[in-house]
């Protein structure tokens, strides 16, 4: 029984990237920031090789964290555990659509933004498993310079980029959300 429970969708996408990397997915009220991390980097093609967190507030002012309990992530409002935050406790009685941040790489910086869309109800029985619905351009390869170093490599200015790297292939169906 599920009653209480909401599916969400919700579009990241990458921050100084043009055209836009973005992905569209759903996920269960129940998902812990901790596996919406894991999801995001399945459905970003990034390999959790490094530090994440997620930053919110509000208007421009996001000092609040929602991240794993590190020396690198520095908090400034409150600091919740992402293992003990579900999707559905932090969106409360707040309204869609919600932004946050979502920062991979501290060095390198990925900054995405995460818009949660919407929220609906679930009727009983019935059960939501984390979903990518659509997206469009593959994810930049890891340790490539953060945007910067990807953009010169796609603008030709910057010799990194494997020749079997396809800057503008993604296939959704491809990429399986279940942890």
């Amino acid at each position: 029984m599920n009653k209480g429970i909401r599916k969400y969708t919700l579009k990241i996408f990458l921050y100084e990237i043009t055209p836009q990397i973005w992905r569209r997915l759903s996920v269960s009220g129940d998902t812990t920031f901790a596996e919406l991390h894991e999801i995001l980097q399945l459905a970003m093609g990034w390999e959790d090789k490094e530090q994440h967190e997620f930053r919110y507030g509000k208007g421009k002012n996001l000092t609040n964290v929602i991240a794993a309990d590190s020396e690198e992530v520095v908090g400034g409002g409150d600091f919740t555990d992402e293992k003990d935050i579900t999707v559905d406790q932090f969106m409360g009685r707040r309204r869609t659509p919600l932004r946050m941040l979502y920062r991979y790489d501290f060095l390198e910086d990925w900054v995405h933004e995460l818009v949660i869309e919407k929220k609906e109800e679930l009727s009983e029985g019935e059960e939501v498993l984390a979903e990518l619905l659509e997206g469009e351009r593959a994810c930049p390869p890891e340790d490539c310079g953060g945007a910067w170093g990807y953009m010169s490599a796609l603008e030709g200015e910057v010799d990194w980029m494997d020749d079997e790297f396809e800057p503008e292939l993604f296939d959704p169906t491809a990429i399986d959300l279940s942890l």
